[in-house]
């Protein structure tokens, strides 16, 4: 028994930390930059507001996890982010397909859980700090109502990944709130005047069919009229989740603090939704549905945005303009919503996208003005319009990633977050960054440790493609189709197609490719051919084109027609070929061409995307010259991912054990071995809601094995699914050659892999 006698006052329990780094927020961005920084050998003090990680992407809120993939719809293709980020949504893939959001939670919490290096605080709420001087943080302190503790965090560094910038604001960092003025940046799709008008916060519902009628009472301060929603007629009895966000608001209100208002009123709005569904006899399907969730917290979207030494602007998004010290990338449309949100008679989103990927430099991912304080998720330096497409979660992961290794090498240098852009250091935060999974638009991974490219490489077979053969179904030229070919300086392209033709017809063949060599939007037409074709099945078509490329980069080979014209497909499937479909994707546009207004500085350009899984075949064709693009040479190029060719090593279809070998004139002492796959960088992967047909990726090797030049197996593994294999040897073997088997992942796919790189030391996990 304790007896506690009064006293005029008590003190919390504190307890002190300290760190190399301390992350406050617990959302993507402070996840990845938490298990980044302490596999790079921080120790690190993570700290999360709520009871579960993910922020957004928890069950708390339930949005899918996406980035610059954009649900397919784009022209963004291989576009998902690598890294920690890609572990996490291949892995959810894998356990989860069905995407529920409790097992996204379970997955964050035992990938931080799994780092020695890390301490989290869970339901800890960052309150107060002290600077070592006006411009440098000394410590943070915290308090955990869970357990009554007040925390006190010190640490040389800091990254502010908390959404709001609690630390940022607390420390006096410069932030802006609002959108810049047209004129302040130059940007077209900015309003005229400046404005504190911002995006809104959404709160999600879940219905469950129960197998019997369900009555719903809605509580007293629900919606009453449903039609104060100009959209309301929108509302159905399929849709729930994310899917509805535009259930937004909080839009001209202070998103800071007057969050708790704004969670009432969109409370208000969603029981009022579903009293409407359950109630007004307009659904008669909805008569078993039950309300099985509602969230607690908003999803939010918009409040401060802090000032680095550069702000990423609509230019650096629409001309996707290059930094020296670009340390990620983004995507996703410049997305801006009308401040009324669910009350706004105009559309929920407006969406302007770019013909490709952007990157975002270092610069904008630290405090201009705090020596010590990194920046990473949505609130980076950015312009309001620029944050409309930076501020999705995948985007924010990967700027986390960036900060993660940044601390890393400020903490090995003894510098400062702004000393590491400088251009003798930043190329030691991009090689660090391509190394772990990263992908960095323009820059290859040139590593002085990676024995690999000093070897002789050959393989058992390089994949010539000459055929896909006709064994598929057929689609309609109702829709354009295109196939994606790879093709190098100097070829000619001509091949044949299989249609199937109900009635005389004609079939219009146009050769395309992409103003930028490394981007996949199809806005050059070189070549426009015209065929009549009489009624029957299973045509061979013979396409000649004409015109000759200049450099190594993606052919389009576009097919116009009718609903009487049918192109055959077929099963096969490989790396870094695609067919594509110019065909409206309504999650992320509102037609198969973006036909912005003038004077706003975006660019019109049509939509050609690949369609999902199980469908997405290519169109089947033979080619008169077979397509050399798949060489063994490719995995030691510095790109682990299909860019402006596919930069993989692609065994032939027929190879039933392929094997790649590095040969060294003089034996090399090899300690690690890092493998990349294809796990199809074009798949969105979103994380809840959204259910996917398959748990693997098809193009992703399971099975492989090393050896030696004597034989000895140095390691292998039967059940494979990531990306990035680290292969960490027992001792270090001294060899002259080394032999990677792989194993096809089917008959209908061939292996292929990204990239070999062997190491004398174990390097970054």
């Amino acid at each position: 028994m304790h007896l506690a006698p009064p006293a005029s006052s008590r003190e919390l329990r504190t307890v002190r930390h300290d760190a190399d780094l301390v992350v406050v927020g617990g959302g993507l961005a402070g996840t990845c930059c938490a298990i980044t920084a302490a596999r790079a050998g921080l120790r690190v003090v993570l700290v999360q507001d709520r009871p579960v990680l993910g922020g957004n992407a928890s069950s708390e809120v339930r949005l899918w996890i996406l980035g610059a993939t954009s649900h397919m719809g784009n022209n963004n293709r291989w576009a998902r982010e690598g890294g920690v980020i890609d572990e996490i949504l291949v892995e959810n893939m894998f356990r989860n397909p069905e995407g529920n959001p409790l097992l996204v939670d379970a997955l964050l919490l035992e990938k931080v859980a799994a780092e020695r290096n890390i301490t989290l605080l869970l339901n800890t709420a960052v309150h107060e700090l002290t600077k070592r001087d006006a411009d440098t943080i000394e410590s943070v302190r915290a308090f955990c109502a869970q357990n009554s503790t007040r925390y006190e965090l010190h640490a040389p560094l800091f990254c502010d990944a908390s959404g709001d910038g609690i630390v940022g604001f607390m420390a006096g960092a410069a932030f802006r709130v609002g959108a810049e003025s047209r004129a302040e940046f130059g940007e077209g799709f900015a309003p005229e005047t400046a404005g504190g008008d911002l995006l809104g916060h959404s709160l999600y519902f879940y219905s469950k069919d129960t197998g019997r009628p369900v009555q719903f009472t809605a509580p007293g301060f629900a919606l009453t009229d449903i039609t104060k929603i100009p959209r309301w007629r929108q509302f159905n009895a399929r849709e729930h989740g994310c899917k509805l966000w535009w259930i937004e608001h909080g839009g001209l209100l202070d998103t800071v603090h007057d969050t708790e208002r704004i969670k009432w009123e969109l409370w208000q709005v969603v029981y009022g939704v579903w009293h409407h569904i359950k109630n007004s006899g307009q659904f008669p399907e909805a008569a078993n549905l039950t309300l099985e969730w509602v969230g607690h917290i908003p999803g939010k979207r918009e409040s401060r945005r802090f000032e680095g030494d550069y702000i990423l602007r609509q230019q650096d998004i629409v001309e996707q303009r290059s930094h020296p010290d670009t340390v990620a990338f983004g995507g996703w449309a410049m997305d801006l919503h009308p401040v009324e949100g669910v009350f706004s008679a105009e559309s929920g989103c407006t969406q302007w996208h770019a013909k490709g990927v952007y990157p975002i430099p270092y610069r904008c991912l630290y405090s201009r003005n705090l020596t010590n304080l990194f920046l990473a998720g949505r609130i980076i330096s950015a312009s309001h319009v620029a944050f409309g497409s930076s501020r999705v979660m995948a985007t924010c992961a990967l700027t986390g990633q960036a900060v993660g290794l940044a601390a890393a090498l400020c903490r090995r240098g003894g510098i400062a977050p702004r000393a590491l852009g400088a251009p003798a250091r930043i190329g030691g935060l991009q090689r660090a960054l391509l190394r772990v999974g990263h992908h960095l638009p323009g820059v290859t991974l040139q590593d002085d440790t990676d024995l690999a490219p000093r070897a002789v490489i050959s393989a058992t077979s390089e994949l010539r493609l000459a055929e896909l053969p006709p064994d598929g179904p057929s689609v309609s030229l109702d829709d354009g189709w295109a196939m994606m070919l790879p093709v190098a300086a100097g070829a000619r392209l001509e091949l044949t197609v299989f249609a199937d033709v109900a009635q005389a017809a004609e079939l219009r063949a146009e050769l395309r490719q992409s103003a930028r060599p490394d981007n996949h939007s199809p806005d050059v037409t070189l070549e426009r051919i015209t065929m009549p074709l009489p009624p029957g099945a299973n045509q061979p078509v013979v396409v000649r084109f004409a015109p000759t490329f200049t450099d190594t980069r993606y052919a389009f080979v576009c097919f116009f027609g009718s609903g009487a014209v049918r192109l055959r497909t077929s099963e096969r499937r490989l790396t870094g070929v695609l067919s594509l479909c110019h065909k409206v994707n309504l999650a992320v546009a509102t037609s198969a061409t973006q036909m912005p207004p003038p004077g706003i500085g975006i660019d019109t350009f049509e939509f050609w995307q690949p369609q999902r899984r199980p469908e997405g075949r290519n169109l089947a064709l033979r080619l008169a010259t077979p397509l050399a693009a798949f060489a063994a040479h490719h995995v030691v190029n510095g790109v682990a991912r299909p860019t402006c060719q596919p930069n993989a090593w692609v065994a032939d279809f027929a190879d039933t054990a392929p094997v790649l070998t590095l040969r060294w004139p003089t034996p090399q002492v090899i300690a690690c071995v890092e493998l990349m796959f294809d796990v199809d960088y074009d798949h969105p992967m979103e994380s809840v809601l959204m259910g996917h047909p398959e748990r693997r990726m098809p193009f992703c090797v399971a099975r492989y094995r090393v050896r030696d030049d004597t034989g000895a197996v140095l390691a292998e593994c039967a059940d494979n699914h990531h990306a990035r294999n680290v292969l960490v040897l027992p001792q270090p073997v001294t060899t002259r050659e080394l032999h990677v088997e792989l194993t096809a992942p089917a008959a209908h796919v061939p292996a292929a892999l990204f990239a070999v790189r062997c190491y004398p030391a174990a390097g970054s996990r």
